[in-house]
């Protein structure tokens, strides 16, 4: 008999050779929700063998664990389905990720249809209701098995080498290599839907093989599978891509190159409203602005240290008859010449040195999405020299500068990320381990006094030193790191960084802070499109006033309406087209103006105006001395929140 701790300072006694899962259900019954257990506090399968005293816990399916076990599952239920309907397919890699998982095939590119025939299949799968069992196999066995897959046999050198086997699991006809856990039944999986295809390449490899990569999401009941519907209907309907199209805020143009925007009439309207509040506030905070050309010397990046910690993801270098030039994919660099263009003083320090400057990088076009990913990018990026004892003030002044930011776009939902080096990783980053670890000290302790909750984040850093990342989760639930504020030590000795001290003596403990709180431009618009679904604040709105007539004797009046508002500064459009007034709010709902005001015989005889607002909601006979004022203090304010129809 062996003795097992269920918790909460309980024990059972059993026979040995009694699974975790019939601990489980004995414990906690046939319907306790468990996928896996924790078995002294590692997880394993359900039909884990207990042979010891021990103590065993549950992994419910909704817990973080459950979940990662779930998808995994399905992975496993995809790459089944897929050998079935296509046997010349050689499944790669399939991990889970939030939402769901994918599985990467190398196979011919498939379409919808197919897609739904493998989700077919896969619900017969689970209907069969096939068990998941796991093995132990000597490398010999392994590598019989996936003969004829080299992408498994290439996992197996990397990851197991030639002398000590493995665990696979197997489903039916289905076998994969997998350390687990997983789920003990395909019936556990019911609750998964297939969304989308694209391509991938093999390790993230360019030069490797191009794979289909298929995704789906997984759940563990069919609450959580249809909310997550309803967040990808939601999503759609706040797609940048589309809401920008319709908003005519940009282009792109495969004649010009995937990933390169070109910012269109309305588009340059809302990028200029962002740039003039970025350069009002960093005035308000000390920044002095510069601009500096879109590439530079190779020798300039070799002294940056970019080339060869960043080479990937720059352009090819340009061969000119002085040398080879790249594209810039970065200003500090350039910032950093001008920090030692001139003799400075300790009473010049800090030094803020900004730019509202577009750089280029080398993303691969399997990566681009819309705005999100993108290949130019532009951003008020900044770099702050200081002393050592000015960091913790600067940093703090870049947190507080970030939130403001957040607050008057209407963003509320972030958190801090501490992103530290890996040690264990040397060829990413400067190898200075003491200078790595006091510098990552000195953040921790500006971010215990700053009060905020931080997590820590190892691998995520700079290769020239510890940064906090803020994290934004959109309103689809997907983070994305939104601002960012890193320290480097290592620009003071590879650029020559100094300043005469008190003494009189020249002093190369210079510390650079680089800082971006609005992340790029073309992400910052994507974010404020999908958070507003389009209908952004008044004062970012590139229509804030759509006037529109309902007959032709109104025109004269409608200019009249127009002239007074361009004189207030508003930006005005006027459709005083033969269209009804009907079709003219229809076809001006796209383009997300403001507010809409129409005008007819009332208003024109009492100089007044119609007010209509985005959610249908219309305040007639506001005169239009009235509205005029209460739109100009809603611009200037900067209010989130348009007030005018109540």
């Amino acid at each position: 008999m062996i003795s097992v701790d269920i918790g909460e300072g309980e024990s059972h006694e059993y026979a040995s050779g009694i699974s975790a899962g019939e601990v489980i259900k004995n414990v906690h019954g046939r319907k306790s929700g468990a996928v896996a257990a924790f078995v002294n506090g590692e997880e394993r399968d359900m039909s884990f063998r207990l042979d010891e005293n021990c103590k065993v816990e549950p992994i419910l399916g909704d817990s973080e664990e459950g979940l990662y076990i779930l998808r995994h599952s399905c992975a496993h239920l995809l790459a089944q389905a897929v050998t079935q309907l296509y046997p010349d397919a050689k499944p790669t890699i399939g991990p889970p990720i939030e939402h769901g998982f994918y599985y990467d095939f190398a196979m011919d590119p498939i379409g919808d249809e197919e897609l739904r025939q493998i989700e077919k299949r896969m619900k017969e799968l689970v209907k069969q209701n096939i068990s998941i069992e796991r093995e132990e196999l000597d490398n010999e066995s392994l590598r019989e098995i996936f003969s004829s897959n080299p992408f498994k046999l290439e996992i197996m050198d990397d990851k197991i080498g030639h002398d000590v086997g493995s665990s696979a699991y197997r489903q039916g006809d289905f076998i994969d290599l997998c350390k687990g856990p997983h789920v003990s039944l395909t019936s556990q999986l019911r609750w998964f839907k297939l969304t989308s295809t694209s391509q991938a390449y093999w390790r993230a490899d360019k030069d490797r093989e191009s794979l289909v990569r298929i995704y789906g999401m997984c759940y563990p009941s069919k609450d959580g599978l249809k909310e997550r519907e309803r967040q990808i209907q939601e999503a759609a309907r706040r797609d940048h891509k589309k809401i920008g199209k319709e908003m005519g805020l940009y282009m792109i143009n495969d004649l010009i190159g995937k990933g390169l925007p070109v910012w269109l009439p309305y588009g340059e309207i809302l990028k200029s409203e962002i740039e003039n509040f970025a350069i009002e506030t960093e005035e308000a905070y000390g920044y002095d602005r510069v601009t500096t050309p879109v590439l530079g010397k190779k020798e300039l990046f070799e002294t940056s240290g970019h080339l060869p910690h960043y080479a990937e993801g720059m352009y090819p270098p340009m061969k000119m008859d002085d040398g080879e030039y790249y594209l810039k994919a970065m200003n500090c660099p350039m910032h950093h010449l001008v920090f030692t263009n001139s003799k400075r003083s300790y009473r010049d320090l800090p030094i803020r040195i900004a730019e509202y400057g577009t750089v280029y990088r080398n993303e691969l076009s399997g990566t681009l999405a819309g705005l999100l990913r993108v290949r130019m990018l532009s951003m008020n990026d900044a770099h702050v020299y200081c002393t050592l004892d000015q960091v913790a003030t600067e940093v703090r002044s870049n947190v507080r500068m970030a939130q403001e930011y957040y607050e008057t776009f209407g963003f509320d939902d972030y958190d801090f990320r501490l992103s530290l080096w890996d040690p264990d990783n040397k060829d990413k980053y400067i190898d200075q381990p003491e200078n790595w670890e006091a510098t990552q000290n000195h953040l921790r302790e500006i971010m215990d006094g700053l009060g905020v909750e931080y997590t820590e984040a190892v691998g995520e850093a700079a290769f020239y030193g510890p940064k906090i990342d803020i994290q934004f989760r959109t309103v689809l639930g997907r983070e994305e790191s939104m601002s960012t504020i890193q320290l480097d030590f290592a620009a003071k000795e590879r650029f020559g960084l100094s300043y005469m001290d008190e003494t009189g003596n020249e002093n190369g403990e210079v510390f650079v802070i680089h800082r971006a709180p609005l992340s790029t431009h073309e992400r910052f618009v994507a974010f404020l499109l999908e958070q507003w679904a389009g209908n952004l604040p008044t004062w970012l709105s590139p229509v804030q006033a759509q006037v529109i007539t309902i007959s032709e004797r109104h025109k004269d009046y409608a200019e009249n309406v127009r002239e007074t508002l361009k004189i207030a500064g508003v930006r005005v459009k006027v459709d005083d087209s033969d269209n009804t007034i009907g079709k003219k709010i229809r076809m001006h709902r796209k383009s997300r103006p403001a507010y809409m005001l129409i005008l007819g015989d009332d208003e024109m005889k009492g100089g007044s105006v119609s007010i209509r607002s985005r959610n249908g909601k219309q305040k007639n006979g506001v005169p239009l001395e009235q509205f005029v004022s209460d739109i100009f203090a809603e611009i200037s304010n900067r209010t989130k929140d348009l007030s005018l129809v109540e």
